[in-house]
């Protein structure tokens, strides 16, 4: 059932691994050395498979939590009015943080999250996210690590859902217009 509501595949498997292998090799490149305290936070829920298939990738010690964080509530578009639903159970200062999410659109949810957390005294704070809308975005946020920029189309799979579905297709597809203006 799920496949009749795909419109394109974006990006295959295999193209989501290679570019995951990457982005680890940058960010074991950016930290070598540099972190004993390496906090990777995953934004749920749908980061959670880009963040088990790069943790996978580091060869570094990290801790690893989770932020569940939302602007959308059961919309389309984000409402830029961010809740934090779980926060951190690890303390982070002095430690290093990383981010990661699977797609920054307007960017006001992680200026809010990048904002609170500033708060914590972490040694530093990156963001690496696996897929990019930087003409969509509305706030200014740095992001260190980006596997792909993506066109303004909604996309599903690879931990990436519509109305809670479509998160376990191995790649990531364009959604057919009529599935999501219903």
């Amino acid at each position: 059932m799920m496949k009749q509501d795909i419109k394109d595949v974006m990006f295959t498997k295999e193209e989501i691994d290679a570019k995951v292998r990457e982005l680890a090799k940058e960010i074991n490149e950016h930290y070598q050395n540099r972190s004993k305290d390496l906090v990777v936070i995953g934004i749920l829920k749908g980061a959670n498979v880009f963040l088990a298939d790069l943790i996978r990738q580091l060869d570094l010690p990290v801790y690893i939590d989770f932020m569940a964080v939302s602007s959308y509530g059961t919309s389309t578009k984000s409402s830029g009015v961010v809740k934090i639903m779980k926060d951190l159970d690890l303390e982070i200062e002095n430690r290093d943080v990383l981010i990661v999410e699977d797609i920054i659109d307007t960017g006001l949810t992680l200026k809010y999250l990048t904002q609170n957390l500033n708060t914590r005294n972490a040694n530093s704070i990156k963001i690496c996210t696996l897929l990019n809308k930087e003409y969509r975005r509305m706030a200014e946020i740095p992001v260190d690590f980006i596997g792909f920029e993506i066109p303004d189309e909604f996309i599903v799979g690879y931990g990436i859902d519509f109305a809670e579905q479509y998160r376990n297709l191995p790649y990531i597809a364009t959604l057919k217009e009529e599935v999501y203006q219903e």
